[in-house]
């Protein structure tokens, strides 16, 4: 492997690096760290975020975005509430949230997709949007435990044997998030329209109707983490999902997808996810202010946003010095053979 290629692949694998060192760092500081019970919390506290970082990926390979989740996320689960409350039937709740959260989602798609706003603004005015209706509806009271069904509650301390609920739907959605990104026509039609739009029309990919269907997936998905995160805290607050949206996008930015679209990697959103939370639990570990963390999401975001820029720039760099070596084709016989220098 020639230097350019082991920068492509530092470059694209630096996260997988940088995480086992966070491990390695946090288990040498306290060596109750590096264990099982540790690792299921962590695992646990990733849940939530990993449920709307898959879908929230493919936007941005496409070229799109959705700074709207938080909120949606907090508007399904007090919409979701509400319907238990006063029905007392989990199912009618998790109907009523999870459409919320397609209705969402579909009226970002329809703006962004078929009247062509930009997503940027459209997305950040439905964050004050739904997490304004979240207060409008619940008159900004936290639905009580009380007044939730015990199957619901039961939702946040559910498990398959010794693992709970929560993990097990992440890891789900982490491997349809892969499937579909990997041995799927759609899954390779969202890369090319964040790779050029222009090329995947002419390669009669719909690109309106696959942005329309991912805003709606990753409306629905941030309405079943707004539940998990309500029934984990056994109440539905109007303000359970708020900074979400900057977690999802450090979450993605750190996984290596490219914020101007066209690449990225489940694998690398999965590294991303673990990264962020094995550092809030390190800090919880290290007894450090809570404050301390919320300037910390800030920072790691603008970290992200600048390990993007840079990594993408080496990485054309050096595909582009790879290129001008690449083998010449002999017109004679055909074989191919690396270009000599030229002479001095």
């Amino acid at each position: 492997m020639n230097a350019e290629r082991l920068k492509i692949f530092a470059a694209k694998n630096g996260i997988f690096l940088a995480l086992i060192v966070l491990v390695a760092v946090f288990s040498i500081l306290r060596p109750n760290f590096f264990t099982f019970a540790n690792g299921q919390s962590i695992l646990l506290q990733a849940a939530e975020l990993g449920l709307i970082a898959i879908p929230a990926a493919f936007l941005i390979m496409s070229g799109t975005i959705d700074l709207s989740v938080g909120s949606v996320a907090s508007a399904s689960a007090i919409t979701g509430g509400l319907a238990m409350s006063a029905t007392g039937s989990t199912l009618l709740g998790f109907i009523a949230a999870v459409a919320t959260g397609v209705a969402a989602g579909a009226l970002n798609g329809f703006l962004i997709a078929y009247l062509r706003l930009n997503s940027f603004v459209v997305t950040l005015g439905a964050l004050s949007v739904w997490g304004g209706l979240a207060l409008l509806l619940s008159d900004g009271r936290t639905i009580p435990r009380a007044e939730l069904p015990e199957a619901f509650r039961s939702i946040g301390t559910l498990k398959v044997g010794p693992i709970p609920i929560q993990i097990i739907a992440l890891v789900a959605v982490i491997a349809l998030g892969w499937y579909v990104l990997n041995h799927t026509t759609f899954g390779k039609s969202v890369k090319a329209i964040g790779g050029n739009e222009r090329a995947a029309r002419l390669m009669g990919v719909n690109v309106q109707r696959s942005r329309f269907l991912l805003f709606v997936a990753t409306g629905a998905f941030a309405a079943l983490a707004g539940l998990f995160l309500s029934a984990k805290v056994q109440s539905a607050n109007p303000n359970i999902g708020s900074g979400l949206e900057l977690e999802v996008l450090t979450v993605v930015l750190l996984g290596g997808v490219a914020f101007e679209g066209g690449v990225g990697r489940i694998s690398g959103v999965v590294a991303g996810l673990l990264f962020f939370r094995v550092l809030r639990a390190g800090l919880v570990f290290m007894q450090a202010s809570p404050f301390l963390q919320t300037i910390l999401v800030g920072a790691t975001l603008i970290i992200a946003v600048a390990l993007d820029s840079s990594i993408q720039r080496m990485i054309r760099s050096s595909w582009a010095k790879l290129g001008k070596r690449a083998v010449a084709q002999d017109p004679a016989d055909g074989a191919e053979r690396e270009e000599a220098p030229p002479r001095r």
